[in-house]
Order: structure tokens, then sequence, then C-alpha cells
């Protein structure tokens, strides 16, 4: 009975995503279509396909937190969870595309908490480099970034600091205690971080070429054009995530991608790009989806020995005992 509930309840997940991304498109349709006609089909193909590159190899970041916490996955399995868990982020609350991270690994018998740790792990990494990247390509090409958002610039360096081992383990450790979870067996190594932080970073420069494209679509400029779109990109994605209730981050990342290009594009031309991002961007999510579902379950035994069968109070709970009922 658990498990068809816990399988109701990711399909009322998807389903749920699905119209709100339906929702997120639909509502600024007319927008789209404009936004679409002033581009050519090689550039949003172009723009979609670097966009996909991107969340693979954030993928692959996410990855090596899993890995450096004691499971390891094939990458087959990896893009099935990440692809349909990460629909739920266009749940409003921020929370659901996790619950559904740390459901669907069970199936592979990783432990809630390392699922858990190396999740929150792959989403500070972002944010961080997000900031560190904003922080070095927009104030010295953007007097608008720099006049107002540079308290978030102030931020990056904090946060850079607190990904380091230590700090990690000690955070992760009290969050567990808090949640009332086993600590981890072992905290993640200097090599794995370094290893996360440069998958991190590919995928900001791979967002950075998706939102410069869009810019040369719409008449954007200049040698400095390229540093400009990837600090938008990355803070506008910081500014999305930090507004909890938004799905998606719709409205505060267009908001913040359109006051940093406005000073560089010609007029109108910020919000077209924030548009056709926001429209790409989710055409991706649901790509990566669709091939995951169509790649259908892996098994827990494909690839090599992953170690995932350590014992932990929550995945034993649902054992027959030999002397007493369940």
């Amino acid at each position: 009975m658990k498990a068809v509930a816990v399988r109701a309840l990711r399909v009322l997940l998807v389903m749920l995503a699905l119209a709100f991304c339906a929702y997120s498109v639909a509502s600024q349709w007319d927008a789209t279509v404009e936004a679409f006609r002033q581009m050519s089909w090689a550039t949003l193909a172009g723009s979609l396909a670097v966009g996909l590159a991107g969340l693979f190899v954030w993928m692959l970041g996410w990855r090596e937190f899993l890995g450096g916490l004691g499971s390891p996955l094939p990458v087959r399995a990896i893009f099935r969870i990440s692809g349909i868990s990460q629909l739920g982020k266009y749940v409003p609350g921020k929370v659901w595309a996790l619950v559904t991270q740390i459901e669907m690994t069970r199936e592979h018998k990783v432990p809630p908490e390392r699922s858990f740790g190396s999740t929150l792990l792959a989403v500070a990494t972002s944010v961080a480099c997000g900031l560190a990247v904003a922080a070095v390509t927009l104030p010295l090409t953007s007097a608008t970034a720099r006049d107002t958002y540079w308290p978030l610039f102030l931020l990056a360096p904090v946060l850079l600091v607190m990904l380091h081992p230590k700090v990690v383990t000690w955070c992760l450790g009290l969050m567990l205690r808090i949640i009332r979870r086993p600590p981890l067996e072992r905290p993640v190594s200097l090599g794995v971080t370094l290893k996360a932080i440069g998958w991190t970073v590919l995928g900001w420069a791979l967002f950075g070429v998706h939102t410069w494209l869009l810019c040369l679509a719409v008449g954007g400029d200049g040698a400095g054009l390229p540093f400009v779109a990837t600090g938008a990109y990355a803070l506008a994605f910081v500014a999305g995530f930090l507004v909890f209730i938004a799905p998606g981050g719709i409205g505060a990342r267009e908001a913040a991608l359109t006051v940093v290009l406005t000073p560089v594009l010609p007029a109108g031309a910020p919000v077209v790009v924030a548009i056709a991002s926001r429209v790409l961007l989710t055409i991706a999510d649901l790509i990566n989806a669709g091939v995951a579902f169509l790649l259908g379950k892996t098994q827990p035994d494909e690839g090599p020995d992953t170690g995932n069968e350590q014992p932990s109070k929550e995945l034993v709970r649902d054992t027959q005992p030999t002397k007493e009922g369940p």
C-alpha cells in the first residue's frame, strides 16, 4: 500500500508540475509568439540545445556529490531521477523537487540522508557559483547590475567559503540531527567538491551562451555582450531562486534579466530575451522529463557495485520481522 501511495503521489506531482508549466507558457502566449517571431529557428534551436547541455552538466554535479557521500549511480539512473524530479520546481514551494528526488533514489537503495545531503549541496553550489559568476562578469560590464545588486555580489565569496568540506560536514550534520535522521557515514572530500564546482561553473557558462544567442538575435552586439549575458542569467536565476513561492522563479527571474540587459540591448529587446529564455528552458525541462520516462526504470544492480546496500533506519523499516507481525 505504501508503494502504491508513493507512486500515486509521484504521478500527482508530475501532473501538477505539467499544469504549472502549461500555465507559465499560456499566461504569456502572445508575448511568446511575438518573441519567437523576432528570432530565427536556428537561433532558437541552438539556444535550446545549449540549455539542455547546461541542465545535463548540472546533473553531473549532483552525481558527484551523491557519489562522494557513498552512493555512486550510473549516468542513466541519475538522468532519469533528475529529469523527472526537476519538474517539481514548477510547483510552488521549492521542496517538491527535493522530495521527489529522495523518493526516486530509494529505488536504488540510496539512504535518504545521502540523497538529502547531495541535493542540498548541489543547490548550494549552484547558488554560490551563480553569484560568483555574476560578481566576476557584471560589475565591470553593467553599471545597472552593479548599483542594483551589489549586496548579492558581496555575498558570493561568503557562500563559496561555506562550500568547504569542513563547513559542509558540520552544517549537514546539524540539519540531519534537527530532522532526526542518521548522520552521514563520511564527509564530502575536497576533491569531490571541486569536481562538482567545475561541472556547475561549466553549466553557468553554457547558460550564458544560451542567453547570449538570444541577445544576438534581437540586435545585441559588442565584445562584452557574452559576459553581460552570462552574468545576467546567473544573477536572474539566483533572484528567482530566492523568491520561495514562485514556481521556477517565474517573474523574479525575468525581472532581474530585464534590468541587467536593458542598457546593452535595443528598447524592448530585454523582455523578448527573458520570455524566450523562460519558454526554451521550460521546454528543455519537459524534454528531459520525457526522455527520462522513455528510459524506464533502471535496475539497482546496473553498473558497478555502488555500495548503496548499507542499511539505514529508514530503509529497513518495511522489513518483515521473524517473530512479529508487520
